[in-house]
């Protein structure tokens, strides 16, 4: 996605786009920030992750030359009055890694910041520190993808060394930023390591909302066994202890994407799953992020809750 002459590294494929469209926060996922509005989402192509497992190898592991032709070519300011032309309260950079397209997203931060749009991001957190500076500055808000701790799953399924650089990005960003932990669940690879990741974000910051995906394996793994929603459920009793906001989703119907208060555990913001990419607000209990029967805070980045969308 780069080149480099001399000295100058510069984007190969600068204000082109693999998607572009409306769709709602909680569909990313995105559960604690503005309940129910829209967001433009929006994606380029490439990754710096081989996961075997990949639900979109065709954006991020073909090679991008050839995927010019069916790109969108929208230029900064083109994208983000698109976004206040859906009436989308947010901007969200999803599908592949942020970072591969770095320079076209600054040019559509400061766009973004001209019309108050607020930009938010999936990101798997693979990042340098310096890296991981720009994206903060960039983006108000983060779903950062933690798919495991071990050497040996990240060296056996995602291709990299250590996920250390990830858990100490994950550190920094909870300091300054809004974040979101996603974990795909692929069964007899990361399964284990469940109490381990819960472990990890209670140290960071146990109020952190942890999305776990039963994730159905695609590319170098199509033909893997799918994950047992019982199994994976029974393993997460441990992490819901520690952690007071655990959803588990990714399929239709969903008993587990529910926002309790963890003050008293009445549920606080009720949401519908309708399977992968599918799940949206049912009503918003607590308002002014406050639970109605005990009024302990419920964290989230709000204004006001965007029903209108719906």
């Amino acid at each position: 996605m780069y080149t480099v002459s001399g000295d100058i590294l510069r984007e190969r494929f600068p204000h082109r786009w693999s998607s572009c469209g409306s769709q709602l926060l909680e569909a990313m996922p995105f559960y604690h920030v503005y309940p129910g509005s829209r967001c433009l989402a929006i994606g380029t192509t490439g990754c710096n992750f081989r996961c075997r497992y990949c639900s979109n190898a065709y954006i991020a592991k073909e090679d991008p030359e050839i995927q010019q032709d069916r790109m969108y070519r929208l230029a900064p300011r083109q994208l983000v009055g698109l976004a206040r032309k859906l009436n989308c309260r947010s901007i969200i950079f999803n599908v592949n890694e942020p970072t591969v397209s770095l320079p076209t997203l600054l040019e559509v931060a400061q766009e973004a910041k001209a019309a108050a749009i607020p930009m938010g991001c999936l990101t798997n957190g693979y990042t340098t520190v310096e890296s991981t500076e720009v994206l903060a500055s960039i983006f108000s808000f983060f779903n950062v993808s933690l798919k495991g701790i071990s050497a040996r799953f990240n060296k056996t399924y995602i291709g990299i060394d250590s996920s250390r650089p990830v858990l100490r990005n994950i550190r920094t960003l909870a300091q300054v930023r809004h974040v979101e932990i996603t974990t795909p669940i692929v069964q007899g690879a990361n399964d284990n390591e469940i109490d381990t990741i819960a472990d990890f974000i209670a140290g960071v910051d146990p109020e952190i909302p942890w999305h776990v995906f039963r994730l159905l394996p695609e590319d170098e793994m199509k033909g893997a066994k799918y994950p047992d929603i019982h199994a994976i459920d029974a393993a997460l009793q441990s992490a819901r202890t520690r952690l007071p906001y655990v959803y588990f989703h990714n399929f239709i119907g969903s008993e587990w994407v529910h926002t309790l208060c963890p003050g008293c555990g009445h549920v606080v913001i009720e949401r519908f799953s309708l399977g992968c990419g599918g799940d949206r607000l049912k009503r918003l209990l607590c308002e002014d992020s406050r639970c109605p029967d005990c009024g302990r805070e419920i964290r989230l980045l709000r204004e006001n809750a965007c029903l209108g969308d719906i």
